[in-house]
């Protein structure tokens, strides 16, 4: 996902951005590992959350510094997002009158560089009003972390569904679960413990409660998946919850590092993903 040579916001040589990627902060799709929700990806951008969001473009000056520039033009963000996807070229140039804000720095890692300029790095501190933007430490598990292994399991779901086999689940002794819930053996990774399931009970209790009291804006997604099956990606406090309608669902927590805890289709968990669905914001 990348701009070509020619891409600039700005006319002038000087002021120009050389377009490196560029992605979408809408409340159906935006970075998650910004944020549990879209406004709170929006904070972190000290953006307000409109409701059509922003495109975000992220380059480099002809000094080779880093700029994010905020644009609320989306379909042109989107576009050129959907033609780089293709493998295809695509000159991002928003019209200047569309720039909301050039924000130093970059949120998200980007992996390229724009030929011709210096190596990436911070604009002079003189040439900025605020701090430079730098992405999430994902270095060590936590929130950010989470959200993208969630994001992972979303993309890659064939992959993560097929490592999962139906006898894996079953219900706790002595309990009444309403979701079935990873069988607890030695076979299965630590996170299976009495703790594990606890927070996996929160989660899906908490995602339950979404539907009595609508969480912030993005907070429920929904997105296609194959068939007429819908891919969600849920978040919370400490967890995220990614599941197809037609199938299980995954639960990632913050106190289990690097877990990925499959929860079987039991007598409630097909009527929470569909009410969940329902409620959930989709892709315009």
């Amino acid at each position: 996902m990348a701009g070509t040579d020619d891409d600039a916001v700005a006319a002038g040589d000087d002021d120009a951005l050389y377009v490196l990627t560029a992605v979408l902060l809408t409340p159906a799709k935006f970075p998650s590992v910004l944020g549990d929700d879209y406004p709170a990806a929006c904070a972190a951008l000290d953006l307000v959350p409109l409701t059509d969001g922003y495109g975000l473009v992220i380059g480099q000056d002809g000094e080779g510094a880093r700029w994010t520039v905020v644009i609320d033009d989306v379909s042109l963000v989107a576009v050129a997002i959907a033609s780089w996807d293709c493998g295809m070229e695509h000159d991002l140039s928003p019209d200047e009158r569309t720039v909301v804000s050039a924000l130093p720095g970059w949120p998200l890692d980007v992996a390229v560089a724009a030929p011709g300029v210096p190596a990436p790095h911070d604009p002079a501190p003189e040439l900025t009003e605020r701090p430079p933007l730098r992405p999430p430490d994902t270095t060590t598990w936590g929130p950010a972390q989470r959200r993208l292994g969630a994001d992972e399991i979303a993309q890659q779901w064939a992959i993560w569904r097929e490592q999962i086999d139906d006898t894996d689940f079953v219900k706790p002794d002595g309990e009444t679960p309403t979701e079935e819930t990873p069988r607890d053996h030695p076979d299965q990774p630590e996170s299976t413990d009495g703790e594990a399931l606890s927070g996996v009970r929160r989660a899906l209790a908490e995602a339950r409660s979404y539907l009595d009291t609508p969480p912030p804006l993005g907070r429920v997604r929904s997105a296609f998946a194959n068939g007429e099956a819908r891919t969600l990606r849920a978040d919370g406090p400490g967890w995220s919850l990614v599941a197809r309608t037609d199938d299980i669902a995954f639960v990632l927590l913050d106190e289990e590092p690097g877990e990925v805890l499959p929860i079987g289709r039991g007598p409630e968990l097909p009527g929470l993903l569909d009410a969940l669905d329902k409620m959930a914001v989709r892709p315009s």
